[in-house]
């Protein structure tokens, strides 16, 4: 007797052609899921749900092609507010687990959503896969480079699909822009930019507190060694402590620097060199609010990416976006899913707009209806085996060129890397980063 899982794997599902025009205008994510789903729903876990992992179980809920059936996080408010609405969605309540690896010892949940802080991204999917579950793991798929290596070989060991969140990889008027690049609209590109701006306020000095009573704090902290609960952590601020976090850089340079990565067509670079500081408050805050990290590659060409967390003012209009500068032209992409492309006078040649907003002040769901392009095909690449937009590979690339940003950072010098596997070249002091010290028991293993 075939059992739904089996099902779930051998199952290769009549392609649908799906004409953009045809969805985006009046995008409706449930409409969508009918086109697309299957007679059988992927059983989904969703863990980490304060901020982000909220707004992925609403993304999720509202596609027919899967089922929301578990919650998980280590606030207990947080799994109460997430179940509520995901049960508004759909009719039916979540169950919800304080500790996700009860959710992951359930056969029948057939695949997780991870969007805890940074520090567990790489732990809890690599559980998730020795337990058998697919991973739709939001960036950056890893704290350290060699979380994201283990990632990459785990994928191969258990054979499971890893879909990492730069949804913009699935964005139509996106991935047609980039084909124009390949096809050589700009002639050949040798340099790009990103950026990202906001005004982000101090986050103060904090002090010594009680854990409140709906926290595990020791959960909280999982693999990452034990500290003292203080009162300007939780739960966005960890994003600015070395400890948990891994700064602007990840937490929205991954996502311009993977477009400027796919759009030169480059995988590891040759040298890496970040400045910066915390230069706007004098607070707890320890990675950079300002930083500009360089990078090079071994087919003649370039990328800046510059981050600014405390001063909001805009490149080209937006507060987040990318440049692509060749030999032709220059093709300009704001974030959203857009572009434009001019000559060598500056004039405009091509104006490519979306008919879906992108609200990039959002920091939950800037995206909401163009991401379901993203998440149907992280359920495609389970069913029916269709190449993933954004896996592992590619993701841990991208993640990657950020962490070896993050490194020359705290190291004070550039680095120089082996552009065949990304790895730091004769330079102990960057290398006591290349991997992170976990709690005893908490080590990642294959």
């Amino acid at each position: 007797m075939t059992t739904r899982r089996e099902y779930i794997k051998k199952t290769t599902a009549v392609s649908v052609a799906l004409a953009v025009g045809g969805i985006l205008p009046g995008f409706n994510t449930r409409s969508y899921g009918r086109i697309v789903g299957s007679n059988e729903r992927i059983r989904l876990s969703v863990v980490g749900v304060n901020s982000r992992g909220y707004a992925l179980s609403q993304n999720f809920a509202k596609l027919e092609a899967c089922e929301v059936v578990h919650i998980c996080d280590v606030d207990t408010r947080a799994i109460e507010k997430c179940c509520s609405n995901v049960e508004k969605i759909t009719g039916q309540k979540p169950t919800g687990f304080k500790d996700f690896r009860k959710s992951l010892e359930i056969k029948d949940i057939d695949a997780v959503a991870i969007a805890t802080p940074d520090h567990w991204h790489a732990p809890a999917a690599l559980l998730a896969m020795k337990a058998g579950k697919h991973v739709y793991l939001e960036k950056p798929c890893s704290y350290a480079p060699a979380e994201g290596e283990m990632l990459v070989q785990g994928a191969a060991k258990y054979k499971r699909v890893i879909q990492m969140g730069n949804q913009r990889r699935s964005w139509p008027n996106v991935v047609q822009g980039i084909k124009e690049l390949k096809d050589g609209v700009i002639g050949r590109v040798y340099f790009a930019k990103g950026w990202y701006a906001n005004n982000r306020t101090s986050i103060g000095i904090g002090k010594e507190a009680p854990v409140p009573e709906w926290l595990d704090w020791d959960l909280w902290q999982g693999p990452a060694p034990r500290m003292a609960f203080r009162d300007n952590y939780i739960h966005y601020n960890w994003h600015w402590f070395w400890q948990w976090g891994t700064g602007e850089a990840l937490n929205n340079g991954t996502h311009m620097v993977d477009l400027i990565r796919w759009g030169l067509g480059v995988e590891y670079p040759t040298i890496v060199n970040s400045t910066g500081g915390r230069y706007r408050y004098q607070d707890d805050w320890q990675t950079p609010d300002t930083q500009v990290i360089s990078m090079e590659f071994n087919n003649n060409s370039a990328l800046t990416w510059e981050g600014r967390s405390c001063n909001p003012h805009r490149i080209e209009g937006t507060s987040v976006g990318v440049i692509f500068y060749g030999e032709k032209g220059t093709m300009v992409m704001q974030g959203g899913n857009d572009y434009s492309i001019f000559g060598l006078d500056n004039k405009m040649i091509k104006n490519v707009k979306s008919d879906v907003e992108i609200d990039t002040s959002n920091l939950m769901n800037p995206g909401e209806k163009l991401d379901a392009l993203h998440l149907q095909n992280f359920f495609d690449g389970i069913k029916k085996g269709e190449e993933l937009h954004s896996g592992i590979v590619g993701g841990h690339q991208s993640t990657l060129l950020m962490q070896l940003g993050n490194i020359s950072q705290r190291v004070g010098h550039s680095l120089k890397i082996d552009p065949l596997n990304g790895h730091i070249l004769n330079d102990q002091a960057a290398m006591n980063y290349w991997a992170r010290e976990y709690q005893k028991g908490w080590e990642m293993t294959l």
